[in-house]
């Protein structure tokens, strides 16, 4: 608690149990295991739905019809390519950490956009769907650039899922391995109000356009205490190589006094661990098999 003047106001740092907006959109509740989009179990949509199906739940309110997909789908994948203007960026800063490649190129879209002053949930809603399209354009270009490979253009023969693993890898996947990455993209679909989405809330108050909200968004998500963390987990994985191997690891950390990381730290305020654990359980029912940890963090 903090003076100002002849009064006291309380300080919620971090807003660790403060309550700003309600939301349709997403429901989490890490300790009975829950997640929705929309009022479905993630278990559900995991099991029964595509990404792109996701998307457009996540975005209109409702599943789509078979029509309204057609739609959706037929725009996600015209909206696929980058400017070659800013491929070249990308391939200035190649030698970047991925996710400041990623908020740089963003930003970078938005200066391509003839109308960015129409501020109509229409016009938002279309960036929404230009953003979700091309974002996987944009790693795929910077993997292959990074590792002195030529970008690969955009395939609309392919699912979402399965267009982004042919973009980094050149050759069409298996239909395995694309189901395996459009689960995965199902799950990390949405998370609440986590610190990037709520740095994007905060953005679009100003009356900023969705290219600035997203920007932002992505700094937050870079930070090791939220998408990071991730990052840090895998890092220690491929430390530990097997699993026989954890317990001693553990011990000798704990022994020099070095952190441990444990993809936890996901909120606003920092919650539980639960959504991973959520997550996990969910691509496990939906592919059929136990699935590393690594592949549910946030």
């Amino acid at each position: 608690m903090a003076g100002i003047g002849n009064s006291s106001v309380n300080i919620s740092r971090g807003l660790k149990g403060v309550y700003f907006e309600r939301s349709a959109i997403s429901f989490i509740d890490g300790r009975a295991g829950v997640l929705r989009y929309r009022g479905y179990s993630i278990n559900d949509l995991a099991q029964h739905c595509t990404f792109e199906e996701i998307g457009y739940l996540l975005l209109m309110g409702k599943l789509p019809s078979e029509s309204d997909l057609t739609r959706f789908v037929d725009a996600t994948r015209a909206a696929r390519s980058i400017p070659d203007d800013v491929t070249d960026l990308i391939g200035t800063i190649r030698h970047g950490h991925p996710m400041e490649v990623l908020r740089t190129a963003v930003s970078a879209l938005g200066s391509f956009d003839t109308d960015l002053e129409d501020r109509t949930p229409e016009k938002a809603l279309k960036n929404g769907i230009e953003l979700t399209a091309s974002l996987p354009t944009i790693v795929a270009t910077h993997y292959r650039l990074r590792e002195g490979l030529e970008p690969i253009s955009p395939d609309p023969e392919l699912s979402h899922a399965a267009n982004f693993l042919y973009m980094l890898k050149g050759v069409r996947p298996s239909e395995h391995a694309a189901t395996l990455i459009d689960k995965d993209l199902i799950l990390h679909a949405e998370h609440g109000s986590n610190a990037s989405s709520f740095a994007a809330r905060v953005v679009t108050g100003t009356g900023a356009n969705v290219f600035a909200a997203v920007t932002a968004a992505i700094g937050a998500l870079s930070g090791p205490a939220h998408g990071g963390a991730a990052e840090n987990v895998m890092k220690m994985a491929e430390e530990i190589r097997e699993p026989a191997k954890a317990a001693e690891y553990v011990r000798a950390r704990r022994r020099n006094r070095e952190p441990i990381m444990r993809k936890q730290l996901d909120g606003v305020s920092m919650p539980s661990a639960s959504p991973t654990v959520i997550r996990q359980a969910s691509i496990t029912r939906a592919v059929g098999y136990d699935t590393p940890a690594s592949m549910a963090s946030a």
